[in-house]
């Protein structure tokens, strides 16, 4: 009994990517009529219309959908099992790179990355995803190409890192706040009402150990899941917000950043990846492009 022709999952990726026959068609360099044969293939393999008509176009059937990313997948991973090791053609790379960070990264670091991405690989995509804990699962399973993140006993054993920054906590307010003028204390820090960002793998708790020796306490008044969160509403409200400085950078523009009047450890910034991907050379270059826009961010920055 003969295998399933594999060169109908390139084809089936292509139809589900593009929704339309002709967009197919010229993705793979086959004609309409090639296109439509292949189609009817992908239908008496699948038992399914995966594509069906909607007004002037096709739309995916539930089928369609639900293997639209294991498709993609396997496509994705097959091309870097047959790429030459050491060289790739960045103009002509059409791939699309999943990064998951926690919120404020890519307000910082994001436009000069895409700007980057753009000059050097036109048909390249950068999709950013929010990091809400610090299972490494995604970067093993492929879902994830990189990750930032503080390295910690929860990063699986196998995964790569490589620094990107070191950074701290400080304290942010609006402009005109009573905490942006005069001298910070931590009778004034911890007198005022706090935002607390709380979420999976984040301890903020050595501030108010830090508090708590000089007989203060913070007043925290509500809680977030994110920095970006946490600085809007410090933004629209007397609240402060307490965040990492190079991590937010974008976040902040207008408001008051001042040192927190307790000592904190700084803490490193690395980026992750799965070592299946290490001899991949598109996704090397990736990984040089986010080290390099993470340099040029923080020269850019005053006081970087």
């Amino acid at each position: 009994m003969s295998g399933p022709d594999l060169n109908l999952l390139f084809t089936l990726d292509a139809l589900l990517q593009q929704g339309s026959v002709a967009g197919a068609g010229r993705k793979l360099g086959l004609s309409p009529s090639a296109m439509s044969r292949a189609l009817a293939r992908l239908r008496t393999v699948t038992g399914d219309p995966l594509l069906v008509r909607a007004g002037r176009g096709l739309v995916a059937t539930p089928r369609a959908e639900a293997m639209r990313g294991e498709v993609h997948r396997l496509v994705e991973d097959a091309r870097a099992v047959l790429r030459p090791a050491d060289t790739v053609d960045l103009y002509r790379l059409d791939r699309t790179f999943v990064l998951r960070t926690s919120d404020g990264f890519a307000e910082s670091i994001g436009p000069r990355l895409i700007q980057q991405v753009a000059e050097e690989a036109p048909h390249v995509r950068i999709r950013f995803i929010r990091k809400l804990d610090k299972d490494s699962a995604g970067l093993r399973d492929g879902d994830i190409d990189l990750e930032t993140g503080v390295v910690g006993r929860s990063i699986g054993p196998e995964v790569r890192a490589q620094s990107l920054f070191v950074d701290r906590y400080v304290g942010v307010v609006r402009a005109g706040h009573p905490l942006a003028k005069g001298n910070m204390t931590a009778e004034r820090y911890a007198q005022c009402r706090h935002v607390l960002v709380t979420r999976q793998g984040l301890d903020l708790g050595a501030i108010d150990a830090k508090l708590e020796t000089l007989g203060l306490a913070r007043t925290i008044v509500t809680t977030v899941d994110g920095f970006a969160a946490a600085l809007a509403l410090a933004r629209g409200s007397d609240l402060i917000a307490t965040v990492p400085e190079r991590h937010t950078m974008g976040l902040r523009g207008g408001m008051t950043t001042f040192t927190l009047p307790v000592e904190t450890e700084p803490f490193t910034i690395s980026l992750l990846w799965h070592p299946r991907m290490e001899g991949d050379a598109a996704h090397r270059w990736l990984r040089q492009l986010v080290r390099q826009a993470c340099d040029n961010a923080l020269r850019a920055t005053p006081g970087s």
